[in-house]
């Protein structure tokens, strides 16, 4: 069945890709919201990338969880570019809400807790995830746990976003010391000794935001990259209780145990790090729900959009029609199209037998 892509807005990029909103439309008329990711080129040209990233992207269309956005289509441009067709989440990333709780000073324990906690289940149900037919463990592992990958949706759902991109992003790309590149602020001390990283790296990554949530600091940040891995690696934690008040000691010991710099010290598994602060929760009687994060979300949101530049808005827009406008399928001799006119049945690739093909491989 041939399915249209059409872009909406650019929502923002990074490092690795640009994130578009857009619709999914069918033969029939039917139309969903998608988020349309697209893999920046100078990642695409490196054919080790390439490689490592259609195979970590197979095995993100398993992922079928509350607590990670679901990957709908993985395909590819006449030109070579990839897009990542995903679940449209209406809210904020964390990235975000820690940066309108900083202008506001604000610090909500519980808050903060209950977002890691969802977080924990997503992790936690990616890591474990067994292959449909051998039922061997597929060893998934993020990679890259880091506020603009944690989605919040203004309906209260917490969302892991990114499972795929980041392993391939980060073995495509190292520095001539052998350190990976990427969200340096977020790696754990086995991953910048390059050592194979495990679940617990994730557990590490966590423990990290949580820290930042609570403190409203950045706990390894310096101002070059090779500093700020030294940090990571030597992994000393300063107190969250000297820093905030509102934190207790028991807190403060649990998020010091997913820091733990040996990993075998470490919480083993994002389940026990995210029971050990839902025992926290329960203990000391604090209630939070989906309700709560909604409303932060929409704080957040509400506030971005009163402080926006309504020149910036303008050049948005701009951009946008640029966008909807652009030739990004490089290929003189079929014709160019406009990434707005993107079909499965034309210039991507229909993956729609990827799952099964990847069963059969095995």
């Amino acid at each position: 069945m041939q399915t249209t892509y059409t872009v909406l807005e650019r929502l923002g990029g990074g490092g690795q890709a640009e994130v578009f909103r857009g619709t999914a439309e069918s033969i029939k008329g039917f139309k969903k919201a998608v988020a349309i990711k697209r893999v920046l080129p100078n990642l695409t040209a490196n054919p080790q990338f390439v490689a490592m990233f259609l195979d970590e992207a197979r095995l993100s269309l398993f992922l079928q969880h509350a607590n990670v956005v679901q990957v709908f289509d993985i395909s590819k441009a006449a030109d070579g570019t990839y897009f990542l067709v995903m679940e449209f989440v209406d809210g904020c990333d964390l990235k975000a809400l820690m940066a309108h709780h900083t202008e506001t000073n604000t610090r909500d324990v519980a808050l903060a807790i209950h977002i890691v906690v969802e977080v924990c289940k997503g992790l936690h149900y990616a890591h474990t995830l067994d292959h449909p037919h051998t039922g061997e463990p597929l060893g998934i592992v993020h990679r890259d746990v880091s506020p603009p990958n944690i989605m919040m949706s203004k309906n209260g759902e917490v969302k892991v976003v990114d499972f795929g991109l980041a392993k391939a992003d980060s073995q495509a790309e190292i520095t001539d010391e052998g350190v990976v590149k990427g969200k340096f602020s977020y790696l754990s001390p086995e991953a910048t000794l390059g050592l194979e990283v495990d679940s617990r790296a994730d557990v590490f990554a966590l423990g990290i935001i949580t820290w930042e949530l609570l403190t409203g600091s950045r706990l390894f940040s310096a101002d070059t990259p090779h500093r700020t891995v030294e940090l990571v690696r030597q992994a000393r934690v300063p107190s969250i209780t000297a820093l905030n008040p509102n934190v207790d000691a028991e807190l403060d010991a649990v998020v010091r145990k997913a820091l733990t710099q040996d990993r075998e010290d470490r919480f083993q598994s994002a389940a026990d790090f995210g029971d050990a602060l839902s025992q926290y929760l329960f203990a000391n009687r604090l209630k939070v729900t989906s309700r709560n994060v909604a409303a932060a979300v929409r704080e957040a949101k509400v506030a971005r959009t009163r402080a926006a530049d309504p020149r910036q808005t303008l050049i948005q827009a701009l951009i946008a029609d640029e966008v909807n406008k652009m030739t990004s399928l490089v290929a003189d001799e079929i014709g160019s199209r406009p990434l707005d006119h993107l079909t499965t049945s034309e210039e991507l690739i229909d993956t729609k037998d990827w799952a099964a093909d990847l069963l059969d491989d095995t």
